[in-house]
C-alpha cells in the first residue's frame, strides 16, 4: 500500500464525514419545525421516547448528533432526564439505516448526487425542493466516499503486516478496544463502521472479527456527548452517562454472547454472500435488543447515572442563577427550538423585571435588608440576560428560520430591552427607598397615597402587558387597556407633579422629600413606557402568529 492509497482513503474519509454532514444539516432544516411536535409527544411516556430517538436519528443519520441535541434540550429543560433516556436508546436504533444503505449493491453515489445537484440549483422560492436536495447531495457525497475508501483498501489484501493485525482482532477485547478507539477518533459510529463494511466489502476482515470492533463502536459514539456535556447542567451530565451506560451494558452483553454462542454463523445464515449486509444485521440487531432489554429498565439506568453524577447543591446568595436556564448553543442546530427556547428567556427575564419593581416598592414601605440583597443580585443577572440574550438572538437571526419565528426574534429585541429598562427603574425606586431610610425622610399620608396610587396603576399595567407577551393575546381590548392606562398614568403623574409643586409654594414639604418624590414619580411614569411598548411588541408579532 502506497502514499496514494492512504492519501485516497483518508480522502475517502473525509467525502464520507463531509456528505454526512450535508445530508444532516439539510435534514435538519427540513424537519425544525416537526422537532417540537415530536418533543411533545415524548413527554407521554418512554415508549414513545423511544420511537422519537428512532426517527430523528434516521432523520439526520447521526446517532452522536441525536444525543448531543439530547443534551442540549435536557440543559435547557425542553426535556427531563426520564424522557432522554428513551430518546438516547431510540437513537441507537435510527442510526443504524446508513450501514444498512451502505450494504445494498446500487451505484446510489451518481444517483442521488445528480438528483441532489438539480434540486439544489432550483430557485430560492422552492426552499423545500432546496433542502431535499442537501440530504440528496450529502447522500451522494457520502457513498463517494465510501467507493474510495473501498478502492483505496483494496491493496491491503495482499499486506501482511495488516492481515496478521486483522487476524489477531479475533480476541474479543483487543477488537472493543479498536472499535472504541477508532468511533472515539472519528465521533461518528456510522462513519466507523462505514469504514468497517469496507474493510469487509474487499475481504479484509472476518465477520467474527467485526463484531468485537462493531461491538467497542457502539461505546466510542459516546465520546462525542461526554465532550457535549461539559459546561451544562447537571441533568444533562446525567444524560450523557446514560448513554455511556447503555452502549457499555450492550456491548459487554453480545461480546459475552458472541464468545459463547455462534452468533457469527446464525448471521452468516441469514445473508451468506453480502458480509456488509451481515455486519448492519449485527448492528440493527445489537441495539434492538439492547434497548428492548434496558428499555423497562430506564429507572435504573436514570439511578445509576444520577449516583455517578451527584447534584451541586447552589448557593443560597445567588437568588437567580447567572446563567441562560432555557436556552442552550447546542440548539442552534434546530432553529425553531432556539427562536422558542429565547422567547422562554425574555419571559423569565420579565418575571425577574417584576419581581425587583415587587420588591422596589415594598421596600419604599418599609425597609427590608434581605430582599435588598436579592433585588441587587437579580438586577446583576437581568443585565447578563440582556447580554446573553441579546447576543444568541443575533445567532439565531442569522440561522433559516420561518416567517413566524423570524418575525418573533426581530421582536424580542425590543422587549429584552424593555425589561432591563424596567430592571433599572426598579433600582432606582430602591435607591429612593434607601435614602428615605438613611435619611429618615418623612412623607405626608397624602403624598404615600399618591405614590401607592399610581405605583398600583404602573404594577396593574405591567402585568398585563406580560401577560399579553406570554400568550401572544390577540385580544384588542387588553391591547387597549394597556394603552388606556398609559394616557391615565402620564395624566396622573403630570397632576400629581402640579400638587407637589404647590405642597412646595405652600412650604409644605422639604426641598429634600420633593426631589425624592419627583424620582419615584419619574420612574413610575417611565415604567408605565417601557409596558406600553412591551404591549406594542406583542400586538405587531400576533397577526404573524396567528397565520400560522
Amino acid at each position: 500500500m502506497n502514499f496514494m492509497n492512504v492519501l485516497s482513503l483518508l480522502g475517502g474519509l473525509g467525502l464520507f464525514l463531509f456528505g454526512m454532514k450535508i445530508m444532516g444539516d439539510g435534514l435538519e432544516k427540513a424537519a425544525g419545525n416537526r422537532l417540537k411536535k415530536i418533543l411533545g409527544y415524548v413527554t407521554h411516556n418512554r415508549f414513545l421516547a423511544m420511537l422519537a430517538g428512532v426517527v430523528i436519528t434516521a432523520v439526520i443519520q447521526s446517532s452522536s448528533a441525536t444525543t448531543v441535541m439530547v443534551v442540549g434540550f435536557v440543559n435547557a429543560s425542553l426535556l427531563s432526564l426520564g424522557q432522554a433516556v428513551g430518546v438516547i436508546m431510540g437513537a441507537n436504533i435510527g442510526t443504524t439505516v446508513t450501514s444498512l444503505l451502505l450494504s445494498v449493491k446500487i451505484d446510489f453515489a451518481a444517483v442521488f448526487a445528480c438528483l441532489g445537484l438539480l434540486l439544489t440549483m432550483l430557485p430560492k422560492k422552492y426552499n423545500t425542493a432546496r433542502q431535499f436536495g442537501d440530504i440528496c447531495l450529502g447522500l451522494g457525497i457520502l457513498f463517494v466516499g465510501m467507493n474510495t475508501m473501498s478502492s483505496a483498501m483494496k491493496p491491503l489484501q495482499t499486506w501482511d503486516v495488516f492481515k496478521n493485525a486483522m487476524a489477531s482482532v479475533d480476541h474479543p477485547i483487543l477488537g472493543v478496544l479498536v472499535g472504541t478507539l477508532i468511533t472515539a477518533v472519528l465521533q461518528s459510529s456510522s462513519a466507523s463502521v462505514g469504514i468497517l463494511q469496507a474493510l469487509a466489502g474487499e475481504g479484509l476482515i472476518s465477520l467474527r472479527a467485526s463484531m468485537f470492533i462493531l461491538f467497542g463502536q457502539n461505546i466510542g459514539t459516546c465520546i462525542t456527548a461526554l465532550i457535549a456535556c461539559s459546561g451544562t447542567n447537571t441533568n444533562a451530565k446525567r444524560a450523557a452517562v446514560v448513554h455511556l451506560l447503555f452502549n457499555l451494558i450492550g456491548a459487554v452483553l453480545f461480546t459475552v454472547l458472541t464468545v459463547m454462542l455462534p452468533v457469527d454463523q446464525w448471521i452468516i445464515s441469514l445473508t451468506p454472500d453480502n458480509l456488509r449486509l451481515q455486519i448492519a444485521f449485527i448492528h440493527i440487531i445489537f441495539n434492538v435488543v439492547t434497548t428492548f432489554l434496558l428499555l423497562p429498565l430506564a429507572k435504573l439506568l436514570e439511578k445509576i447515572a444520577c449516583l455517578l453524577v451527584r447534584e451541586k447543591f447552589a448557593s443560597p446568595v445567588e437568588a437567580e442563577p447567572m446563567r441562560l436556564q432555557y436556552f442552550d448553543a447546542r440548539l442552534l442546530k434546530t432553529p425553531p427550538i432556539a427562536a422558542a427556547q429565547l422567547f422562554k428567556e425574555v419571559q423569565r427575564m420579565g418575571d425577574i423585571a417584576l419581581n425587583n419593581l415587587t420588591g422596589a416598592l415594598a421596600c419604599f414601605e418599609q425597609w427590608d435588608e434581605a430582599r435588598v440583597e436579592e433585588i441587587t443580585a437579580n438586577e446583576e443577572v437581568l443585565d447578563y440576560l440582556n447580554k446573553e440574550i441579546t447576543s444568541c438572538l443575533v445567532e439565531v437571526r442569522g440561522l433559516d428560520l420561518n416567517e413566524k419565528d423570524s418575525h418573533m426574534v426581530g421582536t424580542l429585541f425590543h422587549v429584552v430591552n424593555d425589561w432591563e429598562r424596567v430592571g433599572d427603574h426598579a433600582v432606582n425606586v430602591l435607591d429612593a427607598a434607601r435614602i428615605r431610610k438613611t435619611e429618615e425622610i418623612k412623607f405626608s399620608g397624602k403624598a404615600v397615597a399618591e405614590i401607592e396610587k399610581l405605583s398600583g396603576m404602573v404594577m396593574s399595567q405591567l402585568n398585563t402587558a406580560m401577560e399579553l407577551f406570554q400568550t401572544q393575546s390577540s385580544d384588542p381590548e387588553a391591547f387597549r387597556a394597556v394603552e388606556d392606562a398609559e394616557e391615565q398614568i402620564d395624566d396622573l403623574t403630570e397632576a400629581l407633579r402640579v400638587h407637589h409643586v404647590e405642597r412646595l409654594k405652600n412650604k409644605k414639604c422639604s426641598a429634600k422629600n420633593g426631589m425624592l418624590y419627583l424620582d419615584i414619580l419619574t420612574n413610575l411614569e417611565r415604567i408605565g413606557d417601557h409596558a406600553e411598548n412591551i404591549a406594542t411588541s406583542t400586538e405587531r408579532l400576533v397577526p404573524v402568529a396567528n397565520k400560522w
